[in-house]
């Protein structure tokens, strides 16, 4: 598989406005989810992390901002139910549903190739800033900066010392989370191709993405 084939997502449905792809372990893609329309992301094998991102259509200054989101959510991560705000302090995403464990995390950046050589990694490594960078450049997105990024599935833990750790994903095959869109526009999705540390279990993988309109999607 080349590495643009990689990037490409491949459609399997586009009935009543609803399509499902699938997005390839280690690479990343934009999606355009217009307001009242739904994203669903499916850990298809397991244990999988899906960093995600959310930008304003139209205006690449407006973004979804964990920081705020922690001020209005009153809590360090989201859970179903919540609402995700941007840096205007605007709720544009509502998190609907989560079938997972509900394990997911609000405070780490996006990997980079910068974490990849502390790590001890020699030459160039597939990552999430340059996956969210790339998605937003085919996708035609503006955007002024990377932002912090909502660690989907992602077993981060603060310890009791206060002490982040690297845990692999409580994530069971075929666990999903829904979000509703406040108004029109982009999710920013990279299947975290991190394999120098656990929180991907055993190997990268391809996660299954639908936009739909309608609550069920399976």
């Amino acid at each position: 598989m080349t590495d643009e084939s990689c990037i490409m997502t491949t459609v399997r449905a586009a009935i009543n406005g609803t399509t499902t792809s699938t997005l390839f372990g280690g690479h990343g893609r934009a999606f355009e989810v217009p307001e009242g329309h739904r994203v669903t992301i499916v850990n298809t094998f397991g244990t999988q992390v899906v960093d995600m991102w959310s930008i304003v259509r139209g205006d690449g200054s407006e973004y979804l901002s964990l920081a705020h989101t922690h001020v209005h959510a009153a809590r360090l991560t989201p859970r179903a139910g919540d609402e995700l705000w941007s840096n205007r302090r605007r709720p544009i995403l509502r998190f609907e549903v989560d079938t997972s464990p509900g394990v997911h995390d609000a405070l780490l950046a996006a990997c980079d190739r910068e974490r990849y050589a502390l790590l001890g990694h020699v030459g160039y490594h597939r990552n999430c800033t340059d996956n969210f960078k790339q998605a937003c450049t085919e996708a035609d997105v503006p955007y002024r900066t990377v932002p912090d990024p909502f660690n989907l599935f992602q077993n981060t833990p603060v310890e009791e010392d206060e002490r982040i750790g690297a845990e692999i994903g409580q994530t069971k095959p075929g666990d999903f989370v829904t979000f509703l869109a406040l108004c029109d526009l982009y999710v920013v999705l990279s299947a975290c191709p991190m394999d120098m540390n656990p929180i991907n279990g055993s190997k990268v993988s391809d996660v299954e993405v639908t936009v739909h309109q309608d609550h069920e999607v399976r």
